[in-house]
């Protein structure tokens, strides 16, 4: 029986991607006016998706992260898991994925982040959500800028009405969001820069949505436009009030930011004891 790592799930992840490497970098590209991204269904053997599924945590053993910009809980300490979670996480971060994934997307350096900085494991329950937003523009030591992000969804037979899903918005908050279901065993690979708004729809079903995520660095932009911004949250079309108290609060941290450029305190979501 072949065993479940981290160097067997990159060798099935690299071999997927390059099967199908055109066609992902022609969809790639074709987005790139708005929010680059490609997805891939069917990423792994079905019956490890089911097994990493399993695997996860009950989210009494997550971080919950509650509040008007977003309601999740999330999971960075791997050595407290079953080692199947610590297994997938990185096998993203083999230099094959992290190479084939760059080819694709067009980007000449990208690295991955051993220290999952705001990365590692998340779930949603009914009612759970993530506002529209942009995700940080840098990693912790702010020396290197964030350019993609990587999404795998293991939750068995997640359908679009169960919500949930990713939204993108290519036209920005004014325009109306690309709707990418969380689809069982679906890699979505995601650019990010300035304008890439995204968000999660609210789960509506009594059910987890399970994901497994990796940022990948790079030592530049992926526009050339591009500058510094810390986590930016805007409210879904029609929640006036929300939306107002998420601008002056974006705002309020980017002044902060510029009196203190790497935070009053660190973000205690990294993974202190990652592999060597």
């Amino acid at each position: 029986m072949e065993i479940i790592d981290r160097v067997s799930l990159a060798s099935k992840i690299t071999n997927r991607l390059k099967k199908n490497q055109r066609e992902l970098h022609e969809f790639f590209i074709k987005t790139k006016n708005g929010v680059p991204f490609f997805y891939i269904d069917d990423l792994l053997p079905k019956e490890w998706c089911a097994a990493i599924n399993n695997s996860f945590p009950e989210t009494s053993d997550m971080m919950l992260k509650k509040s008007l910009r977003e309601d999740k809980f999330v999971g960075v300490k791997m050595n407290q898991y079953h080692p199947l979670i610590e297994e997938i996480t990185y096998a993203f971060q083999d230099s094959r994925v992290v190479e084939i994934v760059q080819e694709i997307c067009g980007i000449d350096s990208c690295h991955p982040d051993p220290t999952l900085y705001v990365g590692g494991i998340s779930s949603m329950t009914e009612n759970q959500f993530l506002k529209p937003h942009l995700d940080n523009s840098h990693n912790q030591k702010r020396d290197k800028w964030r350019v993609l992000n990587l999404l795998y969804y293991t939750s068995a037979d997640w359908i679009e009405s169960y919500g949930g899903n990713l939204e993108v918005w290519p036209e920005g908050l004014k325009g109306a969001p690309i709707t990418i279901t969380s689809k069982f065993n679906r890699l979505v690979v995601m650019g990010t820069d300035s304008s890439s708004w995204h968000s999660v729809s609210p789960v509506v079903v009594n059910k987890s949505r399970n994901c497994v995520s990796n940022y990948y660095f790079s030592d530049k932009p992926l526009s050339a436009s591009d500058s510094f911004h810390v986590t930016l949250f805007r409210a879904w079309p029609k929640q006036k009030w929300d939306d107002l108290v998420l601008r002056i609060d974006g705002f309020a941290r980017m002044t902060l930011r510029k009196i203190f450029p790497k935070g009053i305190k660190k973000n205690p979501h990294v993974y202190k004891n990652r592999p060597k």
